[in-house]
């Protein structure tokens, strides 16, 4: 059995997606900052038969996720599928004329540091299994800058050309890079961009890989 690792583990998309690909037989590793957080949402994955552990770790904080990782991959099983979707800080979107150069530490950190990081701790075991799906999920101003967050349109746009980088250079070691942009915010009632239907296009995207960037729904004019 392999397992579905989470970054950024919430009660939306993130354990809409948990449920997604443990329903499909994975083992789910969640991993975020606040360990009682975790207990509900593993809780609530047990309830669903799905084997679920929660693993504290901070996206700002390289060492604490490779611990994580690597501790998921020996407990539950090498990593399959990594799925990277914190939510930023507020604080990461100030306005453009607002944002200097100490702004971009935390953002760069958080968007490129982290993914880097994570890719390296699953790697070696999707080699080994010989097969692999990095999903890394972003908010439109990683295809458009946005003025009013320079912060996350800085650092998401960062995070898509590396993660298109590894669409190419690993897809020769059947280890598939695949981006999901969500223009509009996620709401359980949204037609494309509801947690489930995010959860779904997330499972296709792994099993029938393809392209590397897809869109939740068409960005505004």
């Amino acid at each position: 059995m392999t397992t579905f690792a989470l970054i950024g583990a919430g009660p939306g998309l993130g354990l809409a997606a948990a449920r997604r690909f443990g329903s499909a037989g994975h083992h789910v590793a969640l991993l975020a900052r606040n360990a009682d957080h975790l207990d509900a949402l593993t809780g609530e994955l047990d309830g669903d038969g799905i084997r679920a552990r929660g693993y504290t770790a901070d996206v700002l904080d390289p060492a604490s996720l490779t611990a994580a990782l690597t501790a998921a991959a020996e407990e539950l099983g090498s990593v399959e599928v990594l799925q990277f979707s914190p939510v930023p800080g507020a604080e990461f979107m100030k306005p453009v004329l607002d944002t200097t150069g100490a702004d971009l530490d935390d953002p760069l950190a958080f968007s490129v540091k982290g993914p880097v990081t994570c890719v390296h701790a699953v790697l070696p075991g999707m080699r080994e299994l010989g097969r692999g799906t990095l999903l890394f999920v972003n908010g439109g101003s990683a295809v458009r800058p946005n003025p009013k967050v320079a912060g996350t349109s800085i650092a998401f746009a960062a995070e898509s050309a590396y993660a298109a980088m590894l669409h190419d250079a690993l897809a020769p070691e059947n280890i598939h890079a695949a981006q999901l942009i969500v223009p509009g915010a996620i709401r359980p009632d949204a037609e494309h961009s509801s947690p489930a239907k995010l959860a779904e296009r997330l499972y296709a995207m792994h099993t029938e890989r393809g392209d590397f960037r897809h869109y939740a729904e068409p960005m505004p004019a």
